[in-house]
């Protein structure tokens, strides 16, 4: 019963938005309230980003163009506030970068969704590309190499909100990203979500019912313009200034690379995908210099083993805790984890190890990882370290049968239940 109302899609929502509600009030550090708030940019970006990937089937290289173009056109905005120019409420500012988004998109996607596939992708590659070279070579819109900065407490204060408390911008960007995902979900419920789904599996068939795919694809590309906008026009208020990054190929591949990560072919995964990327680019990326390269062996090992993402391990695990025997793969997850972690140890410690070598030498051989003193020109350390991924491996293959084993009979298990509700 507990489980049945733990799935419910109003308390999933209702879940959802408490969580958005107490998360500045559990997590009270600055770093924390900063992750929060860049977290909230990040799913209204990557959700808008899977409109194309994961409910279209348009893989997309440069979709950073339109969250970029957003953002510039928001800081703009902004800097009008400022100046006394313009009155409009800093709280619209981000529906500004929207509709620029949406005006970007409905100009550049005209071309773009002309062609599918692969040669859709290059499209987007060139224009993202054009995008950022036109960033150097327009100052006057672009700023420059330093990009263009503003002031986010400008107008008129209401009810004493002027948005210069990182608090209040939370809830702000909260808001945003709330309305964003209860939105970008309802279109998924609307005809042209479920026509776009099906140009994703089936164009030919769609094009036999009457359906212009092109049309398809150039309508969703604009929704998806107008929501990377409102992206655009958030991060613009939270960090006050604007550079070529936000229209860059770095920017494009993040969205691509978490949102695939996350899960595309799951609504909940570009969620997932975006907390993932904040992570990992705040605080990962402070822990190890070698991050990317850890970033890139679990894109690998996704891909080759996951390729739903994380969310499609969340949602197989789910239906296998509907049946009510989940409880018997805990021992067998438990193994898996620690002998993953055996073997992280022990790879880890080499990758740290060379990596201290080639940019830390000045410091000298000596380094810590996971609190264990290592020293890169010792023979012993290295040694350690290969006797602990060599150790790990053996662990993990045996431990990683076991469970593929189990894994097959509960899932043959739970259709034969199937079969028998269906008879019945």
């Amino acid at each position: 019963m507990i489980w049945r109302l733990l799935t419910k899609p109003s308390a999933l929502w209702c879940g959802y938005g408490l969580l958005m509600l107490v998360a500045p009030w559990i997590w009270t550090s600055s770093l924390s309230l900063t992750m929060l708030t860049q977290m909230g940019v990040a799913i209204i970006a990557c959700l808008a980003f899977n409109v194309l990937l994961g409910q279209g089937g348009m893989l997309s290289f440069g979709h950073a163009v339109y969250s970029g173009l957003g953002a510039f056109f928001a800081m703009h905005t902004l800097n009008m506030i400022s100046d006394g120019s313009l009155s409009l409420p800093v709280s619209l500012v981000p529906l500004v970068g929207g509709l620029f988004g949406l005006l970007m998109a409905a100009l550049l996607g005209y071309v773009t969704t002309k062609k599918a596939g692969t040669t859709f992708a290059m499209i987007t590659l060139g224009i993202g590309e054009m995008v950022w070279s036109m960033s150097l070579m327009f100052p006057g819109f672009f700023g420059g190499e330093g990009g263009i900065s503003g002031n986010r407490v400008a107008g008129q204060p209401f009810l004493g909100i002027t948005f210069g408390p990182g608090i209040q911008l939370y809830y702000l960007i909260a808001a945003y990203c709330f309305v964003c995902t209860a939105l970008l979900y309802a279109f998924t419920q609307t005809p042209l979500g479920r026509i776009l789904n099906a140009t994703r599996d089936n164009p030919e068939r769609v094009e036999f019912i009457g359906y212009r795919t092109q049309t398809v694809r150039y309508r969703a590309f604009m929704v998806s313009g107008f929501f990377m906008g409102i992206a655009g026009g958030l991060g613009a208020l939270n960090f006050e200034i604007v550079t070529a990054e936000v229209v860059g190929a770095a920017r494009s591949g993040a969205y691509l690379l978490f949102t695939f990560l996350g899960g595309a072919i799951f609504f909940i995964g570009p969620i997932i995908g975006a907390v993932l990327m904040v992570l990992s680019l705040v605080l990962f990326s402070e822990l190890t210099q070698a991050w990317l390269l850890y970033l890139g062996l679990i894109f690998v090992l996704m891909v080759m083993y996951a390729p739903g993402g994380i969310a499609s391990l969340i949602m197989m695990n789910m239906r296998v805790a509907a049946f009510g025997k989940w409880s018997r793969f805990l021992p067998l997850y438990a193994a898996l984890a620690f002998a993953a972690f055996v073997v992280l140890a022990g790879a880890g410690a080499m990758i740290e190890m060379i990596y201290h070598l080639q940019l830390n030498q000045a410091l000298g051989p000596n380094l810590k990882f996971m609190g264990v003193g290592l020293n890169a020109a010792s023979v012993a350390s290295w040694a350690g370290a290969v006797a602990v991924l060599v150790a790990g491996l053996a662990m993990l293959e045996p431990a990683r049968r076991r469970f593929a084993a189990r894994w097959g009979e509960t899932q043959a298990e739970i259709e034969a239940v199937i079969r028998q509700r269906e008879a019945a």
